[in-house]
């Protein structure tokens, strides 16, 4: 694992995640942006700025990058949405549901009452291993 990115690279043809255009918050190495279907009201995404496939790909200044951004993106929420909890999470090929080939992280605030019964968190993504 390297542990710097060139910055400037240049963008991925068709990606939608290699444009900061609609950023809510920017850092050297990431942004983060509104999911275009979110799954709560706030869903966000932090992306690093170099176009990456994966999570495991970025670098060690990436990942620093990324999760400064996930608490500064959790505070923002927090003022604006005020939710609950926050569910994290990070896909990583298509088997795992990943649909966009450049890394991200999901930052989904929580609300009380969004489902019947959120025990379990991330663990549905197996329906069956939910509930324990």
């Amino acid at each position: 694992m390297m542990d710097s990115a060139p910055l400037g690279q240049p963008p991925e043809a068709g990606c939608p995640f290699c444009s900061d255009e609609s950023a809510v918050l920017r850092n050297a190495h990431a942004f983060a942006l509104p999911d275009r279907y979110p799954v709560t009201p706030g869903h966000l995404l932090i992306v690093p700025r170099r176009h990456v496939a994966n999570f495991f790909q970025t670098t060690l200044r990436e990942r620093r990058a990324l999760f400064a951004l996930l608490e500064r993106a959790k505070r923002l929420l927090d003022q604006r949405h005020s939710p609950a909890g926050y569910n994290v999470g990070i896909n990583v090929g298509e088997a795992a549901g990943q649909t966009v080939m450049h890394a991200h992280v999901h930052l989904i605030p929580r609300y009380r009452g969004d489902v019947a019964n959120p025990r379990g968190g991330v663990r549905g993504v197996i329906p069956a291993k939910q509930s324990y």
